[in-house]
């Protein structure tokens, strides 16, 4: 991320189910108890070498902690049943929550970054997880529901995003004060906005978090899953040090943006048909495109998005090994 020398290209994938089957796990029990999802990292860190292990699970912490009606299904992530915000009035009773609270949803996050750190902070990165302000706000308020308010009642838009924005900069804080180097910063749904909606209503607030993380001395990664290609210059004015990037993006192109401004990259093969649906031999291939594109100055190796569970363990193998078998001269 600093643009030094390495000895070979990173390997940081993102593994949530895949993470939580090889455990043992359902996935409940993956995103709800911090010490189970510390352990499942930690296993993904020695059996296939990443190089960050990840507290990330869901985005549904903070809505619990709101007093959400939530959803815990054993096979997939927990949801939110019905917005908690549709009104002034909405916003005005939900209180601040505490990610020290013993019992949290917010705090067990903090118990796996803990777990993590204190077990391997000497070998790998430590990834605590917030959700950036626009996701979290269509989280609360529902994605179609925060959609309409753009046009409607942007005012009040920009209100729910400052309040929000307050609440993820203390959670990644606290998740920094746990032994997180790095914070993922999820902004998935604002892959949908316009360029100009996005200038809007997106990159000042993930700026805002980026700036407060950076004071603190942590490190952030945006991720921002779907076809950003034409948010990628309002995504590198952010200032995040990692920048995901998925398989619908042109990887040059990518490349050409965040270069320009020294930033690092990762991505971006097709978790399901370079992944899941593919030969080790195939996957190998296709990484090796990706280093060749991307490498090996200001890039990690990793695919678009999260890697299914039923990706084969000798396919993982061989994306695993895809940095030290790329050889520049032949791929």
């Amino acid at each position: 991320m600093r643009g030094e020398p390495v000895d070979r290209v990173p390997f940081f994938p993102l593994l949530m189910f895949f993470a939580a089957d090889r455990a043992g796990l359902n996935y409940r029990e993956y995103a709800t108890n911090g010490r189970a999802l510390a352990q499942a990292q930690l296993n993904m860190h020695e059996r296939f070498g990443i190089e960050a292990v990840s507290a990330c699970s869901d985005a549904f912490r903070l809505s619990a902690d709101l007093g959400g009606e939530m959803e815990y299904p054993e096979e997939r992530t927990p949801s939110l049943l019905k917005p908690l915000i549709a009104s002034e009035a909405d916003l005005n009773r939900l209180g601040r929550p505490d990610p020290s609270r013993a019992g949290s949803r917010m705090n067990d996050r903090l118990i796996a970054v803990s777990e993590m750190a204190r077990a391997a902070r000497d070998r790998c990165h430590i990834l605590g997880w917030v959700e950036m302000p626009f996701a979290e706000a269509c989280n609360l308020c529902g994605v179609q529901n925060f959609m309409v308010l753009l046009y409607e009642a942007p005012g009040f838009a920009h209100r729910i995003l400052e309040w929000v924005a307050d609440i993820e900069i203390e959670f990644g804080l606290a998740q920094l004060e746990a032994g997180a180097d790095i914070i993922g910063c999820g902004d998935a749904a604002a892959s949908m906005l316009s360029p100009r909606q996005f200038a809007e209503f997106a990159a000042p607030y993930e700026k805002r978090v980026t700036d407060a993380l950076h004071a603190a001395g942590g490190l952030v990664k945006l991720h921002i899953c779907g076809n950003t290609s034409l948010l990628l210059e309002h995504m590198a004015g952010v200032g995040a040090d990692l920048y995901n990037i998925d398989h619908m993006v042109d990887l040059a192109t990518a490349k050409r943006v965040f270069s320009a401004r020294r930033l690092c990259l990762k991505g971006n093969l097709d978790p399901v048909a370079d992944l899941m649906r593919s030969t080790p031999e195939r996957c190998e291939a296709r990484a090796h495109e990706c280093i060749r594109i991307a490498g090996p100055d200001f890039y990690m190796l990793s695919a678009g998005c999260e890697i299914p569970a039923a990706t084969p363990d000798a396919v993982m193998d061989a994306f695993s090994r895809a940095p030290q078998t790329y050889c520049p001269q032949t791929s």
